[in-house]
């Protein structure tokens, strides 16, 4: 008997706090029902996002030469995918965070890399900067791309359920190609880094406290000293909030960036799709 009246008593004593916390402090009166916490894209402050990302990829170039060559002269026209024996499809992660600095402004930062090598006999003689690769030959390919970005936006809409903003966007963007012939020696190899700036639109509909419709698009077009360049990084899912700081979600992410350079060292121009769905992991506070 004296064990359940100890019980007894540590129950009450427990459970004395809890009942105190739903009554006035003063009055002893019962407090008002607290609202649900608000969980949803528009109100986390921070958030970090792991996809695992499936897309397919479109890859188009040309190096022209640039030693001993007529004025005019061009490279030939490639599609690294099927003169070079590119995967044209690639099965990787990428990663995102978001941080609110107040209510209406928040950065996003993202970052992607692609790496692809390639074998395959040439089918038709290609003219690679200052290297003349013959058809027959054997070559050997490979193609790094980097994107890390950097995108503030302000809402000009927020409230509860649906959130629109623009602002501005940096993207720094670095590619490396190789090309070469092991039974000649042959090899030609061209990188380049650009940062770009990008103007912004972010979207968020929270259609209710578990599901929320995002996307967002970076844009920019622009000729700058004979080189013609255009760049548009576009992402649209749709989130389960599972748990209060865990969702889930499904989108698709859409990233194309075409440079022609007339006038550079060496000139050519360059063309990258990268399209596909996408499944990823959000924690967020």
């Amino acid at each position: 008997m004296r064990i359940w009246l100890a019980l007894a008593a540590v129950v009450a004593t427990l459970h004395a706090p809890l009942a105190c916390a739903d009554r006035d402090t003063l009055s002893g009166a019962p407090l008002p029902p607290q609202p649900p916490q608000k969980t949803s894209p528009i109100h986390d402050r921070f958030y970090v996002l792991a996809a695992f990302y499936s897309p397919t990829i479109q890859t188009n170039l040309r190096i022209d030469p640039t030693t001993n060559a007529p004025p005019g002269t061009t490279g030939t026209p490639v599609n690294a995918e099927r003169d070079l024996g590119l995967a044209p499809r690639m099965h990787q992660g990428r990663v995102e965070f978001m941080f609110r600095m107040r209510e209406r402004s928040k950065l996003r930062v993202e970052y992607y890399e692609a790496d692809r090598t390639g074998s395959q006999v040439l089918a038709n003689s290609i003219v690679f900067g200052n290297q003349n690769f013959g058809a027959g030959q054997l070559v050997q390919s490979e193609i790094d791309w980097r994107s890390f970005g950097l995108t503030y936006t302000y809402s000009l809409i927020h409230n509860d359920s649906l959130e629109i903003g623009t602002g501005l966007g940096v993207f720094a963007l670095q590619t490396y190609a190789l090309g070469s012939i092991p039974a000649t020696g042959q090899s030609q190899s061209e990188s380049a880094a650009e940062p770009l700036p990008t103007v912004p639109l972010d979207f968020t509909w929270a259609i209710s406290r578990r599901f929320a419709l995002t996307g967002r698009a970076n844009y920019l077009k622009a000729t700058v000293s004979g080189v013609n360049g255009s760049f548009l990084d576009a992402h649209g899912d749709l989130q389960y909030r599972w748990k209060s700081s865990f969702a889930i979600g499904v989108g698709y992410t859409s990233m194309r960036i075409s440079l022609t350079d007339r006038t550079g060292n060496p000139p050519g121009m360059v063309s990258l799709h990268f399209d596909g769905p996408e499944a990823f992991l959000r924690f967020s506070f």
